[in-house]
């Protein structure tokens, strides 16, 4: 910030009532060539400003594109298929930098809770998941699907023999009403 005020401050054809440069730094505690390092980065520091202000603009396509739902992982490869040769950590800094942020997705959570004081279900099958005829063994199941109407729970029942569903059943809740039909 200093070395700003020096350059706006400094005796050049623009500002001749300006100070010299070796005063302005000796009174702001400055080296002059630390002023004058200053003054050759600040043309390639204008240049990435540029850069980086275009590759936001590419960023927010991208993500406009994906609905909002890719993060940076998926960004960065997008820019990459679009020919941009650009560094991973780089996109997350700009998409944090500017408030872009992906669709995040609610943690799933398990519905199966087990009860401490239940008494465990006998194993009738004895872990032998294979059977001979049709009909002699049977096994069910109960699993929940995500939909744009909310949970479903599907209750199947399966034959072992022939691996076919034999009934199910498909409600929106998850109770022992929930039985499968044939």
């Amino acid at each position: 910030m200093r070395y700003a005020f020096i350059d706006a401050e400094r005796a050049a054809d623009t500002n001749p009532g300006g100070h010299s440069v070796a005063l302005m730094c000796r009174v702001l505690g400055v080296s002059r060539s630390g002023y004058y390092a200053y003054l050759s980065g600040r043309l390639a520091a204008e240049k990435r400003a540029c850069q980086e202000e275009r590759l936001i603009a590419e960023i927010r396509h991208h993500h406009d594109l994906s609905r909002r739902a890719y993060g940076a992982p998926r960004v960065t490869a997008a820019l990459r298929r679009a020919g941009h040769r650009v560094n991973h950590k780089r996109v997350e800094r700009l998409m944090r930098e500017h408030g872009i942020s992906d669709i995040t997705r609610r943690r799933r959570r398990g519905l199966t809770r087990a009860d401490r004081n239940a008494i465990a279900s006998p194993d009738l099958v004895g872990r032998d998941f294979t059977a001979a005829e049709p009909g002699t063994k049977l096994v069910g199941d109960i699993t929940y699907l995500p939909t744009l109407a909310g949970w479903w729970y599907l209750a199947t029942v399966i034959d072992l023999a022939t691996r076919e569903v034999v009934g199910y059943g498909m409600a929106d809740h998850h109770r022992a009403g929930l039985e499968a039909r044939q």
